[in-house]
């Protein structure tokens, strides 16, 4: 049997409970901002608890997707008419998020340890017109250099802003994603290590910005039921189906995230054995979530013949990449582009991304490294 680059996992039991709440959902006729939405955000501001400073959060506030979390949290932190600073890196939805929010999008390089802005990185995009920076877990990977980023940041006045969308339960020295900036956007799209369909959160330690965050999310209302509008909102709203969904979804999270990392483990200890291709490894205190387990193919390595010999002769697909193309080499993105970011090109070119799975079992993380091998020894004549 062949390998999936992705596969969304609800156990029978789960998909049971789920129906029984829908069909009380429906019975109630509570459909949105009900008593699972509340649920949902108290348990995972729950799951993401470590390392935030005493009484300081994490404050939740559901979204209907990781964008509108994202869009909502620049919008509350204030990023009208200034800079915004976003690694070239990162999927187009954090750029746009920047620009729904009245900002304009600068793009940094990043440090290819990591796939994430670094300080020296920071301070190079830097302008007088600066007002916040995004700092994005890629593949479920916090980069070791997050407080030093929110020192650049401090010293600056600007304010640093977490895309966790990857990093559900990820942590750096025993802290989640979400505690080491001013607010924190998850997502809950399909592929996610927890998912809800579609939906998003903020996690931020400011009472203030979590209550800012709420106005935002149902139309800019002064409060719920009111034709009393305060803020520039959307219907940024998580239905009650989307968040039961989630609820049953993100008690698996521990379990998911378990089994992504053995899966993970599997794959550096085969892997090492191919001279050249590379794995980005978890720097000392990170604990990735492994929602993506990302390598490096060596420099001049046609990736696409790559991945279509692996899904061709062995029926392997990879996982899509984070990202292929840079931000500021997109077609949409093109009066932002600024200077070349060589570091960002250079690994948007090379890498790949294996699959790996919440279920995954041994077998299929050895089809996987057999097929890898076999293609990367003929492409590389070895």
């Amino acid at each position: 049997m062949g390998v999936k680059a992705a596969r969304v996992v609800f156990p029978a039991a789960d998909r049971a409970e789920i129906a029984e709440a829908v069909a009380e959902i429906l019975a109630t006729g509570m459909l949105t901002l009900g008593p699972y939405t509340r649920q949902f955000e108290a348990s995972f501001a729950a799951a993401h608890s470590a390392g935030w400073p005493a009484g300081e959060g994490p404050h939740p506030v559901a979204t209907a997707s990781g964008t509108s979390a994202l869009e909502i949290s620049l919008r509350a932190v204030g990023v009208t008419g200034r800079d915004v600073i976003v690694p070239a890196n990162t999927f187009y939805a954090t750029a746009a998020a920047v620009l729904a929010a009245g900002g304009r999008p600068v793009f940094a390089d990043v440090d290819a340890a990591t796939f994430a802005l670094s300080p020296d990185t920071l301070r190079a995009a830097c302008t007088p017109r600066t007002a916040a920076a995004v700092l994005v877990h890629i593949g479920g990977l916090i980069s070791p250099q997050a407080d030093d980023l929110g020192q650049v940041c401090q010293e600056r006045g600007i304010t640093l802003v977490e895309d966790a969308a990857h990093a559900h339960g990820s942590t750096y020295q025993g802290r989640h994603a979400g505690s080491f900036s001013a607010a924190a956007a998850f997502s809950f799209y399909p592929t996610k290590v927890v998912t809800c369909g579609e939906g998003g959160m903020i996690l931020t330690g400011t009472p203030s910005l979590a209550d800012e965050a709420r106005i935002y999310r149902d139309q800019g209302k002064g409060s719920f039921g009111a034709n009393h509008h305060v803020r520039h909102g959307y219907a940024w709203r998580l239905s009650e189906q989307n968040a039961v969904t989630g609820l049953v979804h993100l008690r698996r999270l521990a379990e998911f995230i378990s089994r992504r990392r053995e899966a993970a483990a599997r794959y550096d200890e085969a892997l090492a054995a191919l001279d050249g291709l590379v794995p980005l490894r978890e720097p000392d205190g990170c604990q990735s979530n492994f929602y993506k387990y990302i390598a490096l193919l060596p420099p001049g390595a046609d990736r696409a013949r790559f991945k279509q010999e692996l899904a061709e002769r062995h029926d392997v697909r990879l996982a899509g990449e984070v990202y292929d193309l840079p931000l500021h080499r997109q077609p949409v993105l093109a009066e932002f582009a600024g200077p070349s970011l060589p570091v960002a090109e250079e690994i948007c070119a090379r890498h790949i991304c294996l699959p790996v799975h919440s279920d995954m079992r041994d077998d299929e993380v050895d089809q996987v490294v057999t097929a890898v091998a076999a293609v990367y020894g003929a492409l590389a004549g070895v």
